[in-house]
């Protein structure tokens, strides 16, 4: 028999919804330009396509998405040849407050890619000069661009940093000589974002209901219910929809037409209600995996994988895991 039940990791169905050329354009439109159809989808190419070898990305692909919850090139054409932006978007389930570091961590693993791939062209130093056969890089070398994007699915309002300033214990006479680095934050459960597609409308509008802890939960349940009715919600939606939410969902209601909504809201309800409950138990179980892991030597990777595996969580909260515990055993 079929497994009735079953887990949505929020990564994985992320992921799997924003790899969508139509509403990752139109995500990074609303975010970046108010709406305003700059960036177009068919001008969108994942990293390990035929064109990223044209910036020798091919090489480190793979670690790029190790490390990123979703990247892309934006490819433009111009009078001038061809440009390349890249885009990378971060999903939070819970509030980092070094999330600002950890983005500047990421854009410069891309940038130190870009430089080590350019680099490997200047082998011998005919055709340069000296400075730039020292720098590996010539003067009019340019790189690409990287804008990264935080979207926040969880029920508080962020409280954390966004920006490395709000990070940092600055004295103010000091603060204009201090670097900052700003990261761009949209909170799924309350923003003002001007959407054109109708699957990133309906993906928005109904996180801000599940997420409104001010709405009672049978106002709420009887308001995403109506709002899938009138809207004839994708199945893509609501799926997405029980990932943001860490939620489990039962697949043959959707075989059921009107009920499909209502199974998934009580599902939400349900695994809400028990979460805090198990919150200690999870912990302890994540803490005794990392113990374990490094008394026999484990790198990191192989911990996070386990932790995974055994506890059935997402790479970001096994990481986050990582953060609590790990420095108590090393």
């Amino acid at each position: 028999m079929a497994k009735k039940q079953q887990d949505l990791r929020p990564d994985t169905i992320l992921k799997n919804y924003w790899n969508n050329n139509e509403q990752f354009a139109d995500f990074f439109n609303a975010v970046l330009f108010e709406g305003r159809q700059v960036i177009r989808s068919d001008e969108l190419e994942d990293v390990d396509t035929e064109e990223s070898t044209v910036l020798e990305h091919r090489e480190y692909a793979e670690s790029i998405k190790a490390s990123r919850d979703t990247i892309k090139i934006q490819k433009q054409s111009s009078a001038y040849g061809v440009q390349f932006v890249m885009l990378g978007m971060e999903g939070q389930e819970h509030v980092h407050y070094a999330m600002p570091m950890r983005v500047m961590g990421y854009d410069y693993g891309i940038y130190k890619k870009l430089y080590d791939s350019n680099a490997k062209k200047y082998k011998s130093a005919d055709g340069l000069e000296e400075d730039e056969y020292l720098s590996r890089m010539k003067r009019t070398d340019r790189f690409v661009p990287v804008i990264t994007v935080v979207v926040y699915y969880g029920e508080k309002a962020w409280d954390g940093a966004v920006s490395l300033h709000e990070m940092l214990d600055i004295p103010e006479e000091m603060k204009q000589y201090v670097n900052d680095y700003k990261m761009l934050l949209i909170e799924a459960r309350q923003n003002n974002l001007n959407l054109h597609n109708m699957e990133n409308r309906d993906l928005f509008n109904l996180l801000q209901i599940f997420l409104d802890k001010s709405i009672p939960t049978n106002e709420a349940k009887e308001k995403a219910i109506q709002y899938c009715e009138e809207h004839k919600t994708s199945k893509s939606v609501i799926m997405t929809v029980a990932g943001a939410t860490n939620s489990k969902i039962d697949y043959n209601a959707f075989e059921k037409g009107d009920g499909k909504m209502c199974t998934l809201v009580q599902e939400i309800e349900r695994q809400g209600e028990a979460k805090g409950e198990a919150k200690g138990e999870v912990k302890g179980e994540a803490k005794g995996i990392i113990e374990t892991g490094y008394e026999f030597g484990l790198s990191d990777n192989d911990i996070l994988e386990r932790l995974q595996n055994k506890l059935n969580i997402s790479l970001q909260k096994a990481q986050e895991y990582i953060e609590m515990f790990g420095k108590q055993t090393v």
